[in-house]
């Protein structure tokens, strides 16, 4: 598919904001299902190209405002084809190893209920059968609810709630995996919706190191691997490392925030 995405966050301070800082990782990392056309983001206008690599091969930039500002917008224009690999990532050159995802974060601690999720799905059998029934159990214990939990959610409090959305999936699955020995991260990026009626958006899976495949994405959220349909931003061991924003402020009292994201499906040519 050939998609285009408009991506738009805007901030809104009640009370002047007189600094702002962002780490931004709104770029893509290199992926064998997809190609880059174009990417650019800005900030209030301006252009923000990427500054560096993180730790986990995601490019990022940190910006500034040092000055009083009400708003401030944040935008996403990109074109990008994307190929269906049934999910498989492959190996990343250079990257960690995948035994670094094997150890549990704050927000993706296993609770004993993750770990007896974790051990009923393990059965008989493993690898890409074992997992497939993993990624059906988290969605079977978790209900996709909206605005019942938030970005510091942690996957035990998620699942002791039985409800959440993408990213609770995410992390629930992924805490659920490494209790069985199964490398896991995070990944944000964008979802093109299969069905019409529903709101194309940001969204968030997870990728589980499968021996003989490497890195391979579930979405719990939609009991599905990633197909052409997903577009692959970043990654980490949970939410934090691979938050699209994540910052700080002084002052900047009475914030809102407005969130939209477009994403279209262009006409194939033949180059």
């Amino acid at each position: 598919m050939l998609l285009t995405i408009a991506h738009d966050t805007r901030y809104h301070y009640g009370q002047p904001a007189l600094l702002v800082v962002q780490a931004l990782r709104l770029w893509p990392a290199p992926s064998a299902s997809q190609q880059v056309k174009s990417w650019r983001v800005e900030v209030n206008g301006k252009l923000l190209p990427s500054t560096g690599i993180d730790g986990f091969g995601n490019p990022v930039a940190t910006h500034a405002i040092d000055r009083q500002i009400s708003d401030l917008h944040l935008s996403v224009r990109a074109q990008v084809r994307t190929l269906d690999k049934s999910g498989v990532h492959g190996e990343d050159a250079g990257g960690l190893p995948p035994m670094f995802f094997l150890k549990p974060t704050p927000l993706t601690l296993p609770s004993p209920g993750i770990i007896a999720l974790a051990d009923a799905a393990a059965g008989e059998g493993g690898g890409l059968e074992c997992v497939h029934r993993l990624v059906n159990a988290v969605r079977d214990k978790v209900d996709y609810v909206s605005d019942t939990t938030h970005a510091e959610t942690s996957a035990a409090e998620a699942f002791e709630a039985g409800t959440g959305v993408c990213q609770d999936h995410a992390q629930v699955l992924i805490a659920a995996a490494r209790h069985l020995g199964y490398p896991a991260r995070y990944v944000s990026g964008y979802l093109l919706p299969m069905e019409d009626g529903y709101p194309a958006a940001s969204h968030a899976w997870a990728e589980l190191f499968v021996d003989g495949l490497g890195w391979v994405g579930f979405d719990p959220a939609n009991r599905v691997s990633p197909d052409e349909h997903y577009v692959r931003v970043a990654c980490g061991r949970d939410y934090r490392d691979a938050a699209p924003v994540r910052g700080l402020r002084r002052g900047g009292d009475d914030e809102t925030l407005d969130v939209s994201v477009n994403i279209t499906q262009l006409a194939q040519t033949s180059q």
